[in-house]
């Protein structure tokens, strides 16, 4: 038998995790490369991509009270559509995230030094790394006070835009300039913003009353940060236009900037740099729970699913996605990894989707949304940036090779259990 997580998670503390996981990725990166591609349309593209997640937040609560256990989608495709779909989400989870680790790192730096943020990105990933491998719990309370901050930042953002004299709302008007092509595009960009929404779900077997913590928890957080989106691309955008928003690194700086209010900037600086910071320490959770499940099955070497007898973490995952992630921030690039990023986790969800379909009998409601939610996905994944589909499909292709050699050497063969 593998070792257990300790089930240490209220409802509370999932939401919190939750939003620590989106809100910062959204905001503070996604916006600028989102608009670029949909012009004054961005907030159609949000809405199509809350759209989405939406359909998979059901898809995912619903699985993951069924299969409260860590590793979210790898182990809801291994137990409902068989051990390979298992995998692939897995595959694509711990990949896709790893670029999103990446991103988050890279926009901490772009926000605290520009130009040294290779090496601030470093530097955050270590010492979140350490954070997380002294207890979830540990976690969830660093999670709580950066996301107050984050929130209040934002909500100042808003009103000191919105209020001032550079406002203005025919910059919201939706014009030409903007194919169908570039609102999907920037609708799977920004869903690179929601997907923290299912981090609970990852973190199953350490969340106590799953059956009733999960479903609760993820709509609720998908919620306030669609809220919160919203509201912060409708100021910024209103303030800097879509052209000056798609070529915009620090969106949110840049719109406090020219509505007057340069005080602000600095303080803005620090909310986008503790806002990417919780979306980082989330997601390094998610990616090594991840792992932690695969190496129990023998698709990642099985040193990985060890569990510390005192913390209560997986010690040897930890800092093995900490020095992953830290090699990928120090050489890659923020918006090439957000694309390459969003690709992966879209394909995550797309299993996700299929395997919640089997939960249903006819057109059910969850079959209804299921359906949606995994055509949502394959639609968004491949109107991403070709650059961004090329790379993604082969690090698949990568990894279903390595899967079909594993299995022809009887090696890793993922369990199936009964339905």
């Amino acid at each position: 038998m593998a070792e257990a997580l300790r089930r240490s998670l209220g409802v509370f503390d999932a939401v919190v995790i939750g939003l620590g996981s989106m809100v910062g990725a959204g905001v503070f990166a996604a916006l600028g490369p989102a608009a670029a591609s949909a012009g004054t349309w961005l907030l159609v593209g949000l809405a199509l991509a809350g759209a989405v997640a939406y359909c998979n937040a059901m898809a995912s609560a619903r699985l993951a009270a069924r299969y409260p256990a860590s590793g979210g989608t790898y182990v809801y495709g291994r137990e409902r559509l068989g051990p390979f779909w298992g995998y692939l989400a897995g595959w694509a989870f711990v990949v896709g995230k790893t670029a999103s680790c990446a991103a988050m790192a890279l926009t901490v730096g772009a926000y605290v030094w520009p130009g040294q943020a290779h090496a601030v990105a470093v530097a955050a990933v270590v010492a979140l790394t350490a954070v997380n491998y002294g207890g979830v719990r540990k976690s969830a309370l660093v999670t709580r006070s950066i996301v107050v901050v984050v929130l209040t930042v934002l909500a100042a953002v808003v009103v000191s835009s919105l209020g001032s004299g550079v406002a203005d709302a025919g910059r919201l008007e939706l014009g030409g300039g903007a194919s169908p092509g570039g609102v999907l595009q920037a609708a799977g960009l920004l869903f690179f913003a929601f997907a923290g929404y299912a981090r609970i779900a990852t973190l199953g077997e350490e969340v106590r009353d799953p059956e009733r913590t999960i479903p609760r928890a993820i709509p609720l957080a998908l919620g306030i940060a669609l809220v919160v989106y919203a509201c912060v691309a409708l100021s910024v955008l209103s303030v800097l236009g879509a052209d000056r928003l798609g070529g915009s690194t620090a969106p949110v700086a840049d719109a406090v900037r020219a509505a007057g209010v340069d005080w602000m900037v600095p303080v803005v600086r620090v909310g986008a740099a503790v806002a990417a910071l919780g979306s980082l320490l989330a997601l390094i959770l998610g990616v090594s729970r991840t792992t932690l499940a695969m190496a129990r099955d023998g698709h990642l070497p099985r040193t990985l699913a060890a569990v510390h007898p005192r913390f209560g973490v997986p010690h040897h995952a930890e800092p093995v996605v900490g020095l992953v992630v830290a090699v990928v921030a120090a050489t890659a690039d923020l918006r090439g990894a957000i694309g390459f990023s969003s690709f992966g986790v879209l394909v995550y969800y797309a299993v996700a989707n299929a395997s919640a379909w089997t939960l249903g009998t006819r057109l059910s409601p969850v079959r209804l949304l299921a359906g949606c939610g995994l055509a949502g996905c394959l639609v968004l994944a491949f109107s991403l940036p070709p650059s961004s589909v090329l790379a993604g499909a082969g690090v698949l292709a990568a990894g279903a090779a390595l899967y079909a050699v594993r299995a022809r050497s009887g090696q890793g063969r993922g369990r199936v259990r009964g339905r």
